[in-house]
């Protein structure tokens, strides 16, 4: 079982105040978050290969170590990595851990049947009290029922950076103006490309879309997109061959015309459900495999994301 770790317990148990905490990161887009707060003082360590996929994976060796050197271990949670659960479970004695989507203050959603109709929306927000000494690995009452891509949203991107800077300094706080500061920085950028996004994407957004799997109802609520249907389901397993013909439905009936693949999944199902429909297929990267990993990842990724969306008219 996971250590319920407090951001207090964070503070107590960190290195020395001279040292830099080694912090590991679950995957790029978040890595990239951190490393805004980081910047200048260090670099965290990137867990998994953005190429692949975060809901099946086998740790390498060298990973693993990376994992039981660090100081901080930071991930969205066992909803998106399962496979992460059990090496987080063999770190060091008082090695705390930041679960994400159980930081107080952001939005999370539900999963939901995007195969065929989409049925209501399940959003519920943490309450934001801005008191952080909270149980950072809490179990959710919705556990296994939670949409794990919760970083798609910007919103929920500047409440993590504020946590992960008050977690940093309270570590080191030689560097606490550096963390605190950075994080505003951050978060007013954040604020900026939200405004920016919204303008990209308003032309686009009674357009109804496709995709490979449900990876961004948190994108499509934060800037009101209509999402038709997906081949997947949110963690990528295989649909039936029932679902793919509901599919199929979906794409008569609403009249799609923008389909988007995904590069860490084969898209021959999607290929293969949508021939015969007149269908623009694009990509939708909603980890970045092809950027560089650090500061100025997440921001090119959400660009990339909206630019993508924006071009299929």
């Amino acid at each position: 079982m996971l250590k319920r770790l407090s951001l207090c317990l964070i503070v107590l148990s960190g290195p020395a105040v001279a040292d830099v905490p080694r912090v590991a990161v679950d995957i790029a887009p978040v890595h990239s978050l951190v490393a805004s707060v980081m910047e200048g003082v260090g670099v965290p360590e990137l867990v998994l290969d953005a190429q692949a996929s975060p809901h099946s994976y086998a740790l390498r060796p060298s990973q693993a170590r990376a994992l039981q050197l660090s100081d901080l271990v930071i991930w969205m949670g066992p909803e998106l990595t399962p496979w992460l659960a059990k090496p987080l479970a063999a770190l060091a004695e008082g090695t705390p851990t930041m679960r994400l989507l159980a930081v107080e203050g952001g939005t999370i959603l539900a999963t939901r049947n995007v195969i065929g109709d989409i049925g209501d929306d399940h959003e519920h927000e943490h309450d934001h009290d801005h008191d952080h000494n909270h149980d950072h690995d809490h179990d959710h009452d919705n556990h296994g029922h939670i949409d794990p891509h919760a970083w798609l949203d910007p919103v929920n991107a500047q409440v993590w950076i504020g946590v992960i800077a008050d977690a940093l300094a309270g570590m080191d706080s030689e560097n606490a103006a550096i963390y605190r500061s950075n994080a505003d920085k951050a978060q007013a950028a954040l604020a900026d490309l939200t405004g920016e996004l919204s303008g990209t994407l308003a032309p686009v957004r009674d357009r109804p879309y496709v995709a490979f799997h449900d990876a961004y109802q948190y994108f499509e609520n934060r800037f009101g997109l209509t999402f038709a249907g997906t081949v997947s389901l949110s963690d990528a397993a295989d649909a039936s061959p029932a679902q793919v013909a509901r599919f199929r439905d979906v794409l008569v009936d609403r009249n799609v015309r923008c389909a988007f693949r995904e590069p860490q999944f084969d898209d021959r199902l999607l290929v293969s459900a949508a021939e015969g429909a007149e269908l623009q297929v694009a990509v939708l990267d909603p980890l970045g495999s092809t950027l560089d990993p650090g500061p100025e990842l997440y921001a090119r990724l959400l660009r990339d994301m909206a630019q993508s969306l924006a071009s299929c008219r």
